[in-house]
């Protein structure tokens, strides 16, 4: 997979995540990605914000040492930036 095919993947699970009202992470990249897309879309989509950071969370509190900072998920390749990530989920989630 290419890095934005790899993208793309992650953002859609994000934004299926951002839904389920107990939403899993499946692994650290999840975790990860989960944990940024929460801090990146707080201020406009607080409910869904939430639901990342618990999938999040629930991850982490199993594998606290699979946890990276932004800008280690960021040098992973997991996230081409933050403002990207920030408009392309926003987007996805504005269109319910």
């Amino acid at each position: 997979m290419t890095a934005r095919e790899v993208e793309a993947a992650l953002l859609t699970r994000c934004a299926v995540a951002a839904r389920e009202s107990v939403p899993t992470a499946q692994d650290q990249r999840e975790a990860n990605m989960f944990q940024l897309a929460a801090m990146v879309v707080r201020s406009q989509f607080p409910r869904e914000s939430t639901s990342l950071m618990r999938a999040s969370e629930q991850y982490f509190a199993t594998h606290p040492d699979e946890r990276l900072t932004p800008g280690d998920v960021v040098r992973n390749g997991w996230v081409l930036s933050l403002p990207r990530l920030r408009d392309m989920l926003s987007h996805q989630l504005h269109g319910r």
